[in-house]
């Protein structure tokens, strides 16, 4: 290798002893004995060989880049799974091109609309787009939205994570339980949170209320109700689940200026295994998604989804986050 020059596939051969087409071959992650893998990949960090994406994107007709489409990065579950997702790609030797969107579905289509001019090589999308077409030609994963059979869907099991809230609540002595919604109005996986829960309480011949409100509202309907249901400094209920932690926390919040306890007189469940950036510690006890099984599952799909599944479930986790009785 010339003194200055980048070292070249040639270089990496010569020095690991083997055929350049067996370079190639562990470069594009092609079936190769595993010595000769060693070999190469011992050869390269020695002579700092890296991939040339272009020049490969070029032979391939890929540019070795997919788009991630996130309503926000404000939300803590939305920064998480965007870390876990382009963590996965990268280790696959994907870039990623991230977008948020803030709902707008404007800005939703015209993402879609790149990948179609073949600028990525698919997309990872958690849409909120109530009219969003999309093109079945482009590879495509979704998060907790599904949109046709050809495309797959990746959640956590939202209806058995609301099963679990409702079991853990009543395991740990809740009698008279509520559940508490905020959401969007387009259907989306995590909407079987709530029936879950009402499946276990009716089950288990438990009585239950739910309320739900949409995105756009305030939580103020919420304290309304529980100020209604408030006697002599005692609440009615003695269990709630919340179908997302920040909502927990602000339930919490409002009852503990109310002078009631959490979890003492009240225990209180959310849903998505919220860390806080201080301490490292749940927010909130919770129904804990796997962000990183759903990050490495959608990347799977989208590089190697041939005949994959319309839906794929994950298993969630219950985790104790103070608001529950140890």
């Amino acid at each position: 290798m010339a003194s200055g020059n980048a070292p070249t596939m040639k270089d990496v051969a010569r020095e690991a002893g083997v055929a350049l087409g067996t370079v190639s071959k562990v470069m594009n992650d092609l079936p190769v004995g595993e010595q000769y893998r060693k070999k190469v990949e011992a050869a390269a960090k020695k002579l700092g060989y890296q991939v040339n994406n272009y020049a490969r994107g070029l032979k391939t007709n890929k540019t070795y880049c997919v788009a991630l489409v996130m309503p926000s990065l404000r939300h803590p579950f939305f920064a998480a799974l965007t870390d876990e997702l382009t963590s996965c790609l990268l280790r696959n030797g994907y870039r990623s091109l991230l977008m948020t969107t803030n709902y707008d579905s404007v800005a939703e289509k015209n993402c879609f609309q790149l990948a179609q001019q073949n600028k990525i090589d698919g997309i990872i999308a958690l849409s909120y787009s109530p009219d969003l077409e999309v093109d079945e030609s482009v590879p495509v994963v979704t998060i907790d939205r599904h949109f046709s059979a050809a495309i797959p869907c990746v959640s956590s099991d939202n209806y058995l994570g609301g099963e679990l809230a409702a079991r853990k609540l009543m395991e740990l002595g809740c009698r008279n339980l509520l559940f508490f919604r905020i959401g969007p109005d387009i259907h989306g996986e995590a909407d079987k949170r709530g029936p879950g829960f009402e499946s276990a309480c009716r089950q288990a011949q438990i009585p239950y209320q739910s309320l739900l409100l949409r995105d756009e509202d305030t939580a103020a309907p919420f304290y309304q109700f529980l100020d209604d249901h408030i006697r002599e400094g005692k609440l009615e209920f003695d269990g709630i689940f919340c179908n997302s932690d920040g909502l927990a926390v602000r339930i919490c919040e409002f009852l503990v200026s109310r002078g009631i306890r959490i979890p003492e007189d009240v225990q209180v469940i959310g849903y998505d295994g919220i860390l806080d950036f201080a301490t490292g510690r749940y927010v909130c006890s919770t129904i804990v998604q796997p962000v990183a099984d759903m990050a490495e599952t959608a990347v799977h799909l989208l590089l190697h989804g041939d005949n994959a599944p319309a839906n794929v479930s994950l298993p969630v986790q219950y985790a104790w986050g103070g608001t529950t009785k140890a």
